[in-house]
């Protein structure tokens, strides 16, 4: 199942402060349906289908973990609260703001309250025009034609006429100055969940740690003594090779980079698991190490308390994690801390998300955007 959809929506008005409807709009889907990662140029059009003042219209694009039945249910909130009230009556009419659903990844839905891809969009210049702005990677799934395809056919001769740009809500978080995040935490933190959201809504490269590989892990936490040390030198010879090559591939100047992991981690665990002989030859080893990794422009560390750590490894299911203590969580945690504070050089972000959830709740990952954004002052 895929974590994040690609939803595309028209909004269209033609009453009252046209360019405010539509930039209120923009902003209330941002907050209350999910992150608007893209939008079109303003089109101005003359009404399609009756006699009325000339319609404001754009599209987005929105990456929502929702189904398009909860989307259409939430659009409709949205339009209610920017003050639409619908008519019964029949055909086309007049409106203080519009929302359409237009596109729901490559969905065919055909039901009594919904139809995706929507069944009129290829006769609709208003739609196709600010659409074709998105760039979409995307063909119509039933006439198997691209947005560009569907405007040369269209039978639509109304005239869009651009009127201006409009902000896109990402637009104010100027991740990329960054080039390169390094997302931290502890085992069940979310980090990973986190930079898969976030490479995905700003368009980044990606570092992905592949701990679920190591042939140690699950042998580690059967006989921690014994395979503490091979687990680790395992784990610090697998992130050096893969931040090297990852990284090499990049161009850290230019290139917009998320990773779920930075280096250090492998001290941190090192003194927790390892005996004092064996932490001092790991120590040695990492410093040679260390001193060639390119260090992240900002160290976002996601703490979490115990309890709800907990509850996260237990939801995730991973037979090799589920007899991990409260007390080897509460070590790691120290570590990290007392790793940030002896790093007065690095960039370091320290996100509360003990009581936030944002993979379910949408504001929570807006509050996460928002304390990164401080970070750019």
């Amino acid at each position: 199942m895929k974590s994040q959809y690609q939803v595309v929506l028209s909004i269209g008005s033609n009453q009252g402060n046209r360019l405010a409807n539509i930039e209120n709009c923009i902003n209330l889907i941002h907050q209350e349906i999910g992150t608007v990662v893209q939008v079109s140029k303003l089109y101005e059009t003359p009404a399609w289908g009756f006699e009325s003042d000339a319609f404001y219209n754009c599209a987005l694009t929105l990456h929502t973990n929702a189904s398009a039945q909860k989307i259409l249910s939430q659009v409709l909130k949205v339009e209610k609260q920017l003050g639409r009230i619908r008519s019964e009556q029949q055909g086309y009419q007049s409106r203080l703001i519009d929302i359409d659903l237009i596109i729901y990844e490559d969905e065919v839905i055909n039901t009594d309250k919904l139809q995706i891809p929507h069944p009129l969009m290829q006769n609709r210049n208003f739609v196709l025009m600010p659409i074709q702005d998105l760039n979409l990677n995307w063909k119509h799934p039933i006439f198997q034609k691209t947005i560009s395809e569907l405007i040369a056919i269209s039978p639509d001769d109304s005239v869009c006429t651009v009127v201006q740009d409009l902000k896109s809500p990402l637009q104010e978080i100027p991740m990329q100055q960054f080039n390169y995040i390094a997302f931290e935490g502890n085992i069940g933190a979310g980090k990973t969940t986190l930079g898969h959201k976030i490479a995905d809504d700003f368009n980044a490269k990606t570092v992905l740690e592949r701990f679920a590989d190591n042939p140690f892990l699950p042998k580690f936490y059967k006989d921690q003594n014994r395979y503490a040390f091979p687990l680790e030198m395992s784990f610090l010879a697998d992130r050096y090779q893969q931040l090297s090559d990852d990284l090499a591939q990049f161009d850290l100047f230019k290139d917009f980079i998320v990773a779920d992991y930075h280096i250090f981690k492998s001290l941190i665990f090192a003194k927790i698991t390892l005996a004092e002989d064996e932490y001092r030859l790991y120590r040695n080893l990492f410093d040679i190490i260390y001193k060639e990794m390119p260090k992240p422009d900002l160290y976002v560390y996601l703490y979490q308390n115990t309890e709800r750590l907990l509850h996260n490894i237990k939801k995730r299911g991973r037979s090799y994690e589920q007899n991990i203590s409260a007390e080897y969580l509460d070590k790691i945690n120290n570590g990290y801390l007392e790793y940030i504070k002896s790093q007065p050089d690095l960039n370091v972000l320290i996100i509360d998300v003990s009581d936030r959830d944002f993979v379910k709740k949408h504001e929570d990952y807006l509050f996460v955007l928002e304390e990164i954004k401080k970070k750019t002052g």
